[in-house]
């Protein structure tokens, strides 16, 4: 089903009205106030935005409340993903949520069609070499053709977001460094979670009253020591790691399931770097022996995950395991777990099998 314009417009005001508070996006961080000075500088020019940040970071946010602020926000927001659409921006046609499909509809038979207001090119450096020389065209000559040979005059501003340097890209020869030029003329960075971490308590009570609402439970606020781990994570996947994290734990209800869970990231990065410190390291490299640390850890976080669920008794571990009570001390010794922890001390035991695992 093709939507009218109109119809966008009002999907994409309900859209505005779902977004975080300002007070929540921009959080408390030198770094993200200077995000929203930006905004607030460049939303009413026409000069093409360009967008960069890690995945996860909300850059989708910020193209949206660039567009709000703009003179033209009563215009379509149009989001395009350069990396589900095919070499032919023509085919944009279907690509972009009906916008431009549903003017076509709207306009008389043999006037020109005016798209107005933002177009969104996501991901922009996923775009083929083709499509990077369609989008180029598209931009100085402001029209294109569409399948139905409709020609479409463009009165919009352009945002681009990228999770990768463009530049760089544009070095290494993968993407146009004439395009670069045409969409970078403003660049705003959006910071990293680990950049902001001091915001992190808020966007937790945010997600927390968010998907208790979305799924009709109370939930509890996070413990102090939990919300230290919170702040000590790295978070590699930003704030919609963030998201995805306190969702399960709104289902759950489980701090513990939090609290392991970001040990295991944080082990397996932290495995990950030490090997990689080891291969980059001058002198011979010894692949059994790099098989053999691996192999160690995975044992070892299984061990430790069946003694958690059998309340860490060690034969019915053992037998779950399929080893020895025997056999199963000496793999504790070996890996350098306390055998036997109390209940008041198990989370330690675990923080002992992972030094400095947050």
């Amino acid at each position: 089903m093709t939507l009218a314009p109109q119809t966008i417009t009002t999907e994409f005001r309900r859209e505005l009205n779902q977004l975080p508070a300002e007070a929540i996006v921009f959080g408390h961080s030198e770094y993200m106030r200077a995000v929203r000075n930006r905004i607030e500088r460049v939303a009413a020019l026409e000069m093409p935005v360009l967008i960069e940040g890690e995945s996860g970071t909300g850059k989708d946010i910020i193209a949206k409340m660039l567009h709000e602020r703009a003179p033209w926000m009563s215009g379509l927001f149009v989001k395009v993903r350069c990396s589900s659409i095919p070499d032919t921006f023509e085919d944009l046609v279907e690509y972009s949520d009906g916008a431009v499909n549903g003017l076509s509809q709207s306009t008389p038979e043999g006037s020109p069609c005016n798209c107005y207001g933002t177009l969104f090119l996501d991901e922009i450096s996923e775009a083929t070499a083709t499509l990077q020389l369609k989008l180029l065209r598209l931009l100085q000559e402001g029209q294109f053709c569409s399948i139905n040979l409709k020609r479409f005059k463009l009165n919009f501003r352009v945002i681009c977001a990228t999770n990768c340097g463009l530049e760089h890209a544009a070095a290494q020869g993968n993407f146009r460094r004439d395009l670069l030029y045409r969409i970078n003329a403003i660049t705003i960075r959006v910071p990293s979670l680990r950049e902001r971490i001091v915001d992190v308590p808020d966007l937790v009570d945010h997600f927390l009253n968010l998907f208790s609402s979305a799924y009709n439970c109370e939930s509890k606020r996070l413990s102090p020591r939990m919300l230290q781990s919170l702040l000590r994570y790295s978070w590699p996947g930003n704030i919609r790691e963030l998201e995805n994290l306190i969702r399960r734990y709104v289902l759950f209800g489980c701090e513990e399931t939090v609290c392991d869970e970001l040990l295991g990231r944080a082990a397996t990065k932290r495995n990950a770097q030490k090997n990689a410190q080891e291969l980059s390291a001058p002198g011979a490299v010894s692949l059994k022996e790099l098989t053999r640390k691996a192999a160690r850890e995975v044992e070892r976080e299984a061990i430790l995950k069946v003694l958690e669920a059998n309340q860490w008794n060690r034969k019915r571990a053992a037998c779950v395991l399929n080893i020895s009570y025997r056999a199963l001390l000496y793999k504790l010794k070996d890996t350098g777990m306390v055998p036997a922890p109390s209940s008041s001390n198990r989370m330690e035991a675990r923080r002992g099998v992972n030094t400095a695992a947050i």
